[in-house]
């Protein structure tokens, strides 16, 4: 298939790169003409659909009124069986005013919750996405490029509303940072006490054989093997928005989250302080997600 793709990124050039290895014809639009293919959204949108079939347009830009102001630049630009995807991490309660103004053209509106971060290019992604199936057909090819390969897991119709995808993945989030949460607790205790020696491979051998292997644990073993007690991190940690609207849509359900509303909390104090666990928490987010990390000032300044 031709996709247009706005935004190129961290997560969006590679999601152009693993499109085009599986053969389908990617036109990217991205404010730095570096990345760029085409030089305006207009562009874009003109080099799409010469074969007559829906023009697809998949925007990855940062969420709230970026990606808001993106899609209502497409709103002129596309026409009636045109589609647009936010593959972006926005909140789940805007995908139904897109959907809806997108609709006042016949324009198609599909939410896609995207992770796997700046290892999706080798490893594939993992996509949620909800909106209504004819809709969902348009985009398929591209769903099936981008899943991970060998697996019929990492692609789910989350459901028929606006939003669902962005929802399930807001949540997929909220326990992301419990997890993390989690993980540098222990490695903080660990790190204190001097009963435990090489504390780096203690989390190695975790990997294997226990009920508490994962890829974050993989990540955190790779940044402890090269700074063991993260000297060189500074314990900080932004939120990026999904696990605050975890926890509102929890109170807004009355669904008890103790665990993932207690680790966004613990993001907040990293901010007031150098929180020791906070290391981890950085060091797993540049892991997978290419985060930027705070380095630690010179001694003295």
């Amino acid at each position: 298939m031709h996709l247009g793709l706005v935004g190129l990124g961290k997560m969006g050039g590679n999601m152009r790169t693993r499109l085009r290895n599986a053969g389908h014809t990617v036109t990217g639009f991205d404010f730095n003409p570096e990345l760029a293919d085409v030089d305006s959204l207009a562009a874009m949108v003109e080099a799409l659909g010469a074969d007559g079939s829906p023009k697809v347009v998949w925007v990855m830009v940062p969420a709230g009124d970026a990606t808001r102001s993106t899609i209502a630049q497409l709103k002129d630009l596309l026409g009636e069986g045109d589609l647009v995807v936010d593959g972006g991490n926005s909140k789940y309660t805007d995908d139904a005013i897109n959907a809806a103004s997108l609709a006042e053209k016949g324009i198609g509106f599909v939410d896609c919750g995207v992770s796997g971060g700046v290892w999706g290019l080798q490893n594939g992604y993992a996509l949620m996405y909800g909106g209504a199936g004819c809709d969902v057909a348009k985009v398929m090819p591209a769903f099936e490029a981008l899943k991970p390969a060998d697996t019929p897991d990492g692609l789910v119709h989350c459901g028929e509303k606006p939003g669902a995808g962005h929802f399930a993945k807001m949540v997929h989030n909220g326990i992301e940072y419990a997890m993390m949460q989690a993980y540098a607790e222990g490695w903080e205790l660990l790190d204190k006490v001097d009963i435990v020696d090489n504390v780096p491979e203690i989390f190695a051998s975790w990997r294997t054989g226990t009920v508490v292997r994962s890829w974050l644990l993989d990540l955190l073993v790779d940044q402890l093997r090269a700074d063991e007690h993260l000297d060189g991190v500074r314990g900080y940690a932004e939120d990026s928005g999904e696990g605050r609207w975890t926890v509102e849509a929890a109170i807004e359900n009355a669904v008890p989250m103790p665990a993932i509303s207690a680790s966004l909390f613990a993001r907040f104090v990293s901010r007031q302080e150098d929180d020791h666990a906070m290391k981890a928490i950085a060091a797993m987010r540049a892991g997978f997600g290419g985060h930027a990390i705070q380095s630690m000032p010179p001694a003295g300044a």
